[in-house]
């Protein structure tokens, strides 16, 4: 069965209307939908960073087919928000513990967090390729007017994606941070380690949050 833009509506409405103490912290089948798997993550901002981005993340999974809507709210406007699932760490998100210094200032970069959450498996882009050659597709990221991110689209997962939602080493993470307060992506932290034409505000995560 494929995931239907009906069917999406209806299964994330419910589950907006689902009092929180009711969440499980596993996997459930969506009431009426046999077979669709729900996961969903709390986003929560990475502190170090300066960052006060904070939403949820939800995937409605039916084989590989992945129906995501990530909502965040907190961050920088009008700038591109890389967001992504990584896999193949410890399935966590990491501390303020794990942050290095950069240009002299404590801060967690992409890399810093990677033993906590993994490598980027699929881009969550507006539109076109979700795999990890679009890690920094910046034109194809949402964009945040107001502050606030509001995602949604289906699309294939890798089997590799797929496998680690079910088997909760998947983290959601929204990158790109105000560390300055100077209203854009400049240069308080230097170049970004994952290509050095980006400041590493654009690149460094602002909230994270598991699967589950």
């Amino acid at each position: 069965m494929q995931i239907r833009s009906g069917f999406a509506c209806a299964a994330l409405t419910a589950f907006a209307l689902t009092p929180l103490s009711a969440v499980s912290a596993h996997a459930a089948d969506v009431p009426g939908y046999p077979g669709v798997e729900e996961y969903t993550a709390d986003l929560r901002p990475i502190t170090v960073n300066r960052s006060q981005a904070a939403g949820t993340a939800t995937v409605l999974l039916d084989g590989n087919e992945a129906h995501v809507r990530i909502t965040v709210d907190g961050l920088l406007a009008d700038h591109p928000h890389a967001q992504h699932i990584h896999i193949g760490g410890r399935g966590e998100c990491p501390t303020d513990y794990e942050a290095g210094e950069h240009n002299g200032m404590p801060a967690l970069s992409t890399l810093d967090g990677l033993d906590a959450y993994g490598g980027v498996e699929t881009s969550l882009t507006t539109e076109g390729d979700t795999s990890a050659d679009s890690t920094l597709a910046v034109d194809r990221f949402p964009t945040a007017p107001d502050g606030m991110v509001d995602y949604d689209r289906t699309f294939e997962l890798s089997q590799a994606a797929a496998d680690a939602v079910r088997e909760g080493n998947a983290v959601v993470v929204v990158h790109g941070i105000d560390y300055d307060d100077d209203g854009t992506y400049g240069d308080a932290l230097g170049a970004s380690e994952l290509d050095p034409n980006l400041p590493m505000e654009a690149t460094h995560p602002a909230a994270c949050g598991a699967l589950a």
